[in-house]
């Protein structure tokens, strides 16, 4: 695996093979992922450059925002180059507060994946995720089965071409697997927190992407975090490179079924991202990075 780069590798997602560096649009909207954005022109440049740059993978969700991230993208990217694919998540809302209330039920599901379409301006998602929440005291969600079921439903009616779970365990991947044939799977992993290992190996074993959120370590205040490791920090300083792009090289070599959709709203550090195709470890360091965290 040595001087490995990955500017031209890609990744089946449903019908699509993208590149394994994507963007996540959760960004882009104000703080707390509410409200309009910091700088709207720079995030539309941002999207823009991003597709100069060979991004053809865009994650969102209506409820970022809610409504702008993807009112963002129409804005920038419509008409949509051929082969760009836009996926996006349903199972939670937005409330007055920047709560994230779960939005469960089957006709909610579907409730959701055509206000993205909407908002979108397409008659097709690539992928949708459904996002799995995790135990809320006093809220009970349908069955994972019936979610399901109302998944295929609209595969079945072309609104979307593949299905994606978020959130899952390994018993529900493999559900999710038997009844519903997803094509991605979208669960906290990082160098140092690689709790979900067991699903990401069921991944390579099934040809199913998994999209890691949290690659860096956890975005919560007073959390461990990747850029933050001293191993990490000692190989950026010897690479030359910023410890993001450590991280998120990692990744690209610990595993083929791995696609990354770092988000932001700073053109510069989209160019940093980006550079992270073009960053090579040896195996040694790949080892090494894995030893000590």
């Amino acid at each position: 695996m040595t001087d490995t780069t990955f500017s031209d590798a890609t990744v089946a997602l449903g019908p699509h093979a993208v590149h394994r560096l994507g963007f996540g649009a959760m960004q882009l909207p104000g703080p707390g992922v509410m409200g309009p954005p910091r700088d709207r022109d720079e995030a539309l440049a941002v999207l823009r450059r991003a597709v100069e740059l060979g991004v053809d993978h865009i994650d969102t969700a209506q409820y970022y925002g809610p409504d702008v991230a993807n009112e963002l993208i129409r804005e920038a990217l419509h008409p949509y180059p051929e082969g760009l694919a836009l996926v996006s998540k349903v199972g939670a809302v937005r409330d007055a507060k920047g709560g994230w209330p779960p939005a469960q039920q089957p006709a909610e599901l579907r409730a959701g994946v055509e206000d993205n379409l909407r908002t979108l301006g397409v008659e097709q998602l690539a992928a949708v995720n459904l996002r799995v929440m995790d135990p809320i005291r006093g809220y009970t969600p349908p069955p994972f089965e019936d979610q399901l079921a109302e998944m295929v439903a609209l595969r079945d009616e072309g609104l979307i071409a593949g299905i994606g779970v978020s959130n899952v365990d390994l018993d529900q991947l493999d559900t999710a697997i038997r009844l519903a044939g997803v094509v991605c799977v979208q669960n906290a992993y990082s160098l140092l927190d690689r709790t979900h290992e067991p699903v990401l190996q069921r991944c390579e074993a099934e040809g199913i992407a998994f999209v890691p959120f949290f690659p860096l370590g956890s975005a919560f205040p007073g959390m461990p975090k990747v850029t933050e490791n001293a191993a990490v920090v000692a190989l950026a300083d010897e690479l030359g490179a910023t410890e993001a792009q450590v991280g998120l090289s990692w990744l690209l070599h610990h595993s083929p079924s791995i696609l990354l959709i770092p988000g932001t709203s700073s053109l510069a550090h989209l160019e940093e991202n980006m550079a992270t195709l073009s960053l090579p470890l040896t195996e040694d360091q790949v080892a090494d990075l894995e030893k000590a965290v």
